[in-house]
């Protein structure tokens, strides 16, 4: 999304998708660390499942890190995507340009579904047992403020980043296209998942 900004000449919201996405994305990794450590250092993300009963605190902040990388209103990085794909659908491009661009925003719904899915669902068969780490405060402390910062950031970041806000007249079905192509792929990874798994 920051190339496709790029791209189109918007490098302020290419550098505003850059600070929304370092938050959410270093709580995505600091929570996969965790994990990782958690489970004897296994990097298999086959063997795990069913770590929520374990992790429930990462499996909180991991999940809004998911949520958040989707474009999941009201959470940070919604702000900078909705208003790169508003703004994409201004610029008169093909159809095609703008179908990859929502392929684009589908495949990273798939990909964050399918981490959580093989995570925190079913059952974990990685090893004998898994050290329970949550009560190092020095593993959980960031995650928590990166959590919160994502939870608040969206608006305020936007607010810095454009402090004469951007007004986008679009019809109500692009307004809505975004949202609409997260949840079709939400669904359409579930489906899978359970054909799969």
């Amino acid at each position: 999304m920051m190339m496709f900004s790029i791209s189109l000449g918007l490098f302020e919201l290419a550098f505003f998708h850059l600070l929304t996405h370092a938050l959410f994305k270093a709580l995505l990794f600091l929570c996969a660390g965790i994990l990782i450590h958690g489970v004897g250092d296994t990097q298999d993300i086959r063997s795990f499942g069913g770590l929520s009963l374990n992790f429930p605190l990462v499996t909180v902040c991991m999940n809004l890190a998911n949520l958040s990388l989707c474009g999941v209103p009201f959470l940070a990085g919604f702000y900078s995507k909705d208003l790169i794909v508003e703004l994409a659908c201004q610029y008169s491009w093909g159809v095609f340009i703008l179908c990859m661009m929502f392929i684009c925003l589908s495949l990273t719904v798939l990909y964050s579904v399918r981490l959580t899915y093989l995570s925190f669902v079913g059952v974990y068969s990685g090893g004998p047992s898994i050290s329970i780490c949550e009560s190092d405060y020095s593993l959980i402390g960031p995650v928590v403020i990166l959590s919160s910062v994502s939870l608040i950031s969206g608006p305020i970041l936007s607010w810095l980043s454009f402090p004469t806000p951007v007004l986008i007249f679009l019809p109500v079905f692009l307004k809505w296209a975004a949202l609409l192509f997260v949840s079709i792929s939400l669904l359409a990874m579930l489906s899978l998942l359970r054909l799969v798994y």
